[in-house]
């Protein structure tokens, strides 16, 4: 089957310039001591922050070149409602609104003030199959300050934005993970099935606790011994969650990708949750030379404070060796109510909440930091790069059936694709393995029901 279409509308480049005023003005505000950010947005999208660099008025081209901080990614429903026909519809418009002050609120007020707006139109007709520049260099904003012999120059943005086809094979899940559902290919309204999953519990270590305990019940002798080893096993078994496996298979049913949880979730002590400190981990695997050989990894925790989210960090592993130290393709959180989307994007600091972050902390290992356009050209260490998949996740208590969208650039055979579901499946997983411990489990997800 073919991808489905999808366009990438980018914006990077950001910089900002601020004449420093004769005398005080309310108006104009001294770089050295005034962060900038903006808010971007655009028509039926979540808004995306990002901050703008300060540079001195006397430099014509900024510093951060090819750097990306925000992205908009359009299937083709959303260009279709972008792009009316309709005579009285005008062009959409991407919306940048530009502060002074650090991010935040105070009191429930934004800290920030409004320096000015910039409204760039956008062009997306035929950007599904050839790319698109809509802007590239600086836009005067806010108000001139005038006075004295003549008018001085207002506040400046530098910004790029652009659009580029970037389509995508999609994915999705015809039941929970822990359900071994099938996964379907969507192009338009075809849904074709591609794989099937299996879930099973690894889990042999209880499996033989439970022999034990039920040769205890037969033997008189042991009777005594019985209901505390009972005890102390359901104990055990409640504060832990391990084993769990799942293995997708292609129409003809040979194994073609698998996640299994490598290290076990467990509560750290005196608490009820996964911390950050102790991740639960699984192992990515694709076949190879009759074997199974380790793709990547995928750590999982909950986070705490506020945010109360489930913390992820997925790194790719080298070929050659599964115990060298990966290479970090994904860092974020997702909330634990809402859900929210899982992606692998290699084009810039966008983190998985669609917002941007600075590099020095959250960055992948081998992004481009200021190589090429948009880090298209990244290091030959790193073969992934653009957008590379996203999957959507439910939040607890949710029936989840991910949807999975993979650059298409990245899918070269039916093992390519099915390790994307197989990570997909495993983030999804997280999410359950990740509940508090004070709440009880699904009974899919437990291998002895007696103990859930």
């Amino acid at each position: 089957m073919d991808p489905c279409p999808f366009v990438r509308v980018l914006v990077g480049n950001l910089a900002l310039k601020i004449p420093v005023a004769a005398r005080p003005s309310l108006n104009v505000v001294h770089p050295s001591t005034a962060p900038c950010f903006c808010k971007i947005r655009l028509k039926n999208f979540p808004q995306q922050t990002a901050v703008v660099p300060l540079i001195p008025p006397e430099n014509a081209v900024p510093d951060t070149h090819h750097t990306l901080a925000a992205s908009f990614n359009l299937s083709r429903s959303d260009l279709d409602k972008l792009v009316s026909r309709s005579i009285f519809a005008g062009k959409p418009h991407l919306k940048i609104a530009i502060y002074t002050g650090r991010r935040g609120s105070t009191c429930g007020f934004s800290s920030g003030r409004l320096l000015g707006k910039v409204s760039v139109p956008l062009d997306l007709a035929g950007t599904d199959s050839r790319a698109a520049v809509f802007h590239n260099g600086w836009i005067s904003i806010g108000k001139v300050e005038k006075g004295g012999g003549g008018g001085a120059a207002s506040a400046q943005l530098h910004l790029s934005v652009r659009a580029e086809p970037d389509p995508r094979f999609v994915f999705q899940f015809d039941g929970e993970p822990e359900c071994s559902p099938q996964v379907f290919q969507i192009q338009g309204n075809i849904r074709q099935p591609v794989f099937t999953c299996k879930f099973s519990f690894r889990n042999n270590n209880d499996r033989n606790s439970r022999a034990r305990s039920m040769t205890q019940m037969e033997n008189p002798s042991c009777s005594r011994n019985w209901l505390s080893s009972l005890g102390s096993e359901r104990e055990r078994l409640s504060r832990e969650r391990k084993g769990w496996s799942i293995t997708v298979h292609d129409l003809s049913g040979s194994p073609v990708a698998a996640a299994s949880m490598v290290t076990p979730f467990v509560a750290s002590p005196g608490s009820d949750r996964v911390s950050r400190s102790n991740p639960g981990a699984w192992l990515i695997l694709r076949p190879g030379e009759g074997t199974w050989k380790p793709w990547g990894r995928l750590e999982a925790w909950r986070e705490r404070g506020s945010s109360d989210g489930l913390g992820y960090r997925f790194e790719l592993l080298p070929e050659m060796s599964s115990s060298a130290s990966g290479i970090l393709l994904a860092e974020s959180t997702l909330s634990s109510g809402k859900g929210g989307r899982f992606v692998i994007d290699m084009s810039g600091n966008v983190n998985g909440n669609g917002r941007w972050t600075p590099a020095s902390n959250s960055s992948p290992a081998c992004s481009p930091r200021g190589s090429g356009d948009y880090g298209h050209l990244l290091p030959y260490c790193c073969a992934y790069r653009g957008f590379v998949m996203s999957s959507t996740v439910e939040g607890e208590g949710k029936c989840s059936r991910p949807a999975v969208e993979v650059g298409v650039q990245h899918v070269g055979c039916t093992e390519d694709a099915a390790v994307f579901v197989a990570l997909s499946a495993a983030i999804d997983l997280s999410m359950d393995a990740c509940r508090l411990f004070s709440h009880k489990m699904r009974k899919e997800l437990c291998p002895q029901q007696d103990f859930c």
